[in-house]
């Protein structure tokens, strides 16, 4: 696992803009798993930014997002299509029909996870994956103690991401407590991954997931395993490694 301590925020931000932008550079046509949240904002406005100086061309990129939540429209503003839209792809000239977000109106949950992963494989698998981490060292929506072996799928969230997630709602009762996500396993193939972390929060986390066990309980730990990680993280985030 490299190993890349930033300054700060927004320093993070930049460094994983670049490797990004190095990915597309060289694979102008890349398959690309993207993340949502606080932490990765930093670096779609940077490489949005490296796009409108003209040096960056999205249109023959294909993305894979990591979830959604379950149960939720595309048009909510909570929802990670949502997010995607207004954060990146409205942005940038991404085709939408090379936008992969899992649907969380679906009414056969199997046979959308089937689909989902089955359209990465048809697209040649992933080559960079952005991942972000939760305080419990989930991955995606991969809460502890989930098997390494699945694929996409439908996850109970647990009450400490939902609490976490909550300040997204209204209150902590408008959170969804099921979401759809890229499995483990699922991560786990893509070419490289690339893990970023802000923040004094995420510090014991980070920790586990890179000196601790390899265990299910921090599911983010299977990352030591993985032959192409780089780890991003502010000073703060990075206190303990």
């Amino acid at each position: 696992m490299k190993i890349i301590k930033a300054d700060n925020y927004e320093h993070m931000s930049k460094m994983a803009a670049r490797t990004m932008a190095s990915q597309i550079a060289l694979k102008n046509n890349s398959v690309i798993g993207l993340a949502t949240g606080d932490t990765p904002l930093g670096m779609y406005r940077e490489l949005i930014k490296i796009y409108e100086d003209e040096e960056l061309d999205f249109s023959n990129i294909k993305t894979f997002n990591l979830d959604e939540y379950y149960g939720l429209n595309i048009d909510n503003e909570n929802s990670y299509y949502f997010y995607m839209m207004n954060n990146f792809f409205k942005h940038i000239n991404m085709r939408k029909e090379n936008i992969n977000i899992p649907n969380g109106m679906t009414e056969n949950i199997e046979a959308e996870c089937f689909s989902y992963d089955k359209k990465i494989k048809a697209s040649g698998g992933i080559d960079i994956q952005v991942l972000g981490i939760g305080v419990n060292g989930h991955i995606g929506f991969n809460e502890p103690n989930t098997s390494f072996e699945v694929g996409t799928h439908l996850v109970e969230l647990e009450k400490e991401t939902i609490k976490s997630n909550s300040r997204f709602f209204n209150s902590p009762e408008e959170v969804p407590t099921k979401a759809i996500s890229m499995g483990i396993k699922t991560i786990m193939q893509s070419r490289a991954i690339m893990l970023l972390a802000s923040g004094e929060k995420k510090a014991a986390a980070i920790e586990k997931a890179v000196k601790g066990k390899i265990s299910t309980a921090v599911p983010a730990s299977i990352l030591q395993l993985h032959n192409n990680v780089t780890l991003i993280v502010d000073k703060a985030a990075g206190e303990f490694i």
